[in-house]
């Protein structure tokens, strides 16, 4: 009677000391759908807002990398005087004075097999006081095309546009660490919303079962006020409702953390003093469906976005290999250039044409426009075919490259297999707890039915005066601890599904996702 007695008043004095959260205050309720959290969550989760810069930045640097095959433009302009002393009689002058003026106009374009064009107008104008010229300023103007291609090292199209093949290949890349990004997002919305769930209803049965605790204990103060019972009993009833009341503040506890873990995962603003109360609207089903290991593994080895990845990260190690490879090989380049040149200017008329004798007697004037039209007119055709074999006796540095790609490739095919695996283990591991939690909830329903019914014949007894308020209580709880087990095992199958969708990789597709409406 004395350790009852201390048990009751010991927990009755906890009760005192805390102070119950919110749930009977009047507080701002926010009712959500488990589709509601999910789009919320895509749309203001900081991980998600994050990964989502990282396929923009990679469609920039493809972008970038793409420009290498973008023409480019060359201008060059130039002018020159120069003065310096006579050292020859013939020159006719104490200081031989020069002036050069020059332009040229280039443009290159490479090509996918590893060469470039380029053509380019090369323009001058020079004069001078130096003797017996026969052209005084004189004009010239070179059109040229020019044309290279490696023929060995740096030969092929995906050598050439090795970079924007990478780059094509991060972009994916990225693409899929985001689509792996939402598969985590949604799987961590459905496990704290599911757990909220749980956390809502179990509180629900702790506030059911407390009730019929104190109804009980009503019951027996009377009781024992009619005499019709002992007073132990009166305090049995009341240390059941101390214990109960502790339990409710658990659950209410429970209530609380769950609400935090979904307000974060949504990224909801968890500085107020008393933020909005999150009430989720779904009640977990349990519905028996079955999916067998070889389709969901054909699903998970089809749509992981992490495969995805690993594949496109070999492919782009193999073509590193490959780059590695061609640059240990002679260089063997073929080289073509076909040019016009043009001259023309002020030509200078000698007496008897006989520029010895230095004696000017005119000029035929020239213009730069006439070197333009002769160049341009293909007045005087040049052209030149060049084959350069280049053969190094020492690459350390390429072969440690070459090295290094190979490992790499290497590495990433062991990577791919090891993921494989991993996924493999995940299906088979999501597959036995749908199978565990379809059957712990087909049990617990059964120990549920077998509770309700103990509690009422026990009760029956106890109106007849057969039992004890003891036994009744020890069904209730037996009771509520049974209905708990169900919600949890029914909260639990809900989320072995969503593992497997997660460990499929079907989640998005599931729910029409994609990743452009996230730009």
């Amino acid at each position: 009677m004395r350790t009852t007695s201390l048990k009751v008043i010991f927990l009755m004095f906890i009760m005192g000391l805390v102070t119950w959260p919110g749930i009977a205050q009047e507080e701002k309720v926010i009712s959500l759908s488990l589709e509601d959290c999910i789009v919320q969550a895509l749309k203001n989760n900081l991980k998600v807002a994050i990964e989502v810069y990282n396929p923009e930045i990679a469609e920039a640097q493809l972008s970038q990398a793409k420009e290498m095959f973008l023409p480019r433009f060359d201008l060059s302009l130039n002018s020159q005087n120069t003065e310096q002393p006579s050292y020859w009689w013939i020159q006719g002058a104490e200081t031989i004075k020069t002036d050069l003026s020059q332009y040229s106009l280039s443009l290159i374009q490479k090509v996918p097999t590893g060469g470039s064009f380029t053509l380019s107008l090369n323009s001058y104008r020079t004069s001078t006081n130096q003797a017996f010229q026969l052209i005084n300023p004189r004009y010239g103007s070179t059109l040229q095309l020019e044309f290279t291609q490696p023929l060995l090292k740096g030969f092929g199209y995906r050598i050439s546009r090795k970079e924007i093949i990478i780059a094509r290949n991060n972009l994916e890349i990225s693409e899929h660490q985001f689509k792996t990004v939402l598969l985590d997002t949604i799987y961590r919305v459905e496990e704290a919303y599911w757990n909220l769930v749980y956390a809502y209803e179990d509180y629900q049965v702790k506030k059911d079962s407390l009730k019929l605790a104190e109804a009980s204990l009503a019951k027996t103060k009377k009781e024992v006020e009619l005499g019709k019972v002992a007073p132990i009993e009166l305090l049995n009833a009341q240390t059941t409702v101390a214990q109960r009341e502790a339990e409710l503040l658990q659950a209410e506890a429970l209530v609380a953390q769950s609400e935090d873990a979904l307000r974060d995962v949504l990224n909801l603003p968890q500085d107020q003093e008393l933020p909005p109360r999150l009430k989720p609207q779904d009640y977990p089903r349990y519905e028996p469906r079955e999916i067998s290991l070889e389709e969901a593994l054909q699903k998970a080895f089809l749509y992981r976005p992490e495969l995805k990845s690993q594949r496109k990260l070999i492919e782009s190690n193999q073509l590193n290999f490959s780059f590695a490879r061609n640059q240990l090989l002679p260089g063997l380049d073929l080289s073509f250039s076909y040019w016009s040149p043009g001259v023309s200017g002020d030509r200078l008329l000698y007496l008897n044409d006989n520029p010895f004798l230095g004696i000017i007697v005119g000029k035929e004037k020239g213009s730069a426009s006439d070197s333009l039209r002769d160049a341009f007119g293909f007045r005087y055709k040049n052209w030149s075919v060049a084959l350069t074999l280049s053969l190094p006796l020492s690459n350390v540095l390429s072969r440690a490259e070459y090295v290094k790609s190979r490992l790499e490739l290497e590495k990433s095919q062991l990577a791919l297999q090891d993921l494989e695996r991993q996924i493999r283990l995940e299906v088979k591991n999501a597959l036995r707890e749908i199978k565990t939690s379809a059957k712990r909830v087909e049990a617990f329903r059964i120990a549920r039915e077998w509770a309700e019914k103990r509690l009422r014949a026990e009760e029956r007894k106890l109106q007849l005066g057969l039992t004890t308020n003891f036994f009744v209580f020890q069904y209730q709880e037996e009771l509520a601890n049974a209905r708990s087990q169900e919600l949890r095992a029914v909260v639990d199958y809900n989320l072995a599904w969503a593992k497997l969708e997660k460990a499929m990789g079907v989640s998005l597709a599931k729910r029409h996702i994609r990743l452009s409406q996230f730009k």
